[in-house]
């Protein structure tokens, strides 16, 4: 039987990370918890563009005889879409603080990785189509000298759908992570591993 090499400094092969199993699974929750706390700083983000652009745009008001962002059927859907998203990324922020805290998933597994990809994708979708319904209506105001009348109506508008547009950013990341997170599920089986 061979004897076990002598490590640098003094060490001993059993210690080694590749013979304790504790130590690599503390890598892996260690791995998983940054990557749930990625997911979380991302949820957050679109939370915060997507909450500003509904303000924006909920208080794009000037006056009387300035337009107003409820006139037009496109901003409306606009305030919509941002507000369902910032209402969306409050619910997602308590469900990944939960599962960081702890280390469960708020529902089953394999329900909430499939939960969180599919709503991901459908939401960073009807943000994507808000914002470019937007910017055409934008375009569309600014053809017709609707903007010369009230430029500080149109500036606001632009900064709203800007802001919307980094919304749409950050969950567009999101859903590239949880797009991930099930690949893995599928390929490891029952337990999400990185």
């Amino acid at each position: 039987m061979r004897s076990p090499q002598p490590l640098r400094n003094g060490g001993d092969n059993s210690c080694s990370p590749s013979h304790n199993p504790r130590f690599h699974s503390t890598v892996a929750e260690h791995k998983l918890r940054r990557f749930n706390l990625l997911i979380l700083v991302f949820r957050l983000s679109s939370f915060s563009f997507s909450l500003a652009s509904s303000v924006f745009m909920l208080t794009n008001t000037r006056g009387s005889y300035s337009p107003h962002w409820n006139h037009y059927d496109t901003f409306r859907f606009f305030l919509a879409a941002n507000a369902i998203v910032a209402v969306y990324s409050v619910f997602e922020m308590g469900a990944s603080v939960w599962e960081i805290s702890r280390g469960v998933t708020l529902f089953p597994e394999v329900l909430q990785i499939w939960f969180d990809f599919g709503h991901d994708q459908v939401f960073a979708y009807l943000l994507l189509s808000a914002s470019a319904a937007g910017t055409s209506m934008a375009r569309t105001l600014k053809e017709m000298e609707t903007c010369r009348a009230s430029n500080a109506f149109c500036v606001q508008t632009d900064i709203a759908i800007a802001l919307g547009y980094a919304a749409f950013l950050f969950l567009g990341f999101t859903s590239l992570l949880t797009g991930f997170r099930v690949v893995s599920f599928i390929i490891n089986g029952s337990r999400f591993h990185l």
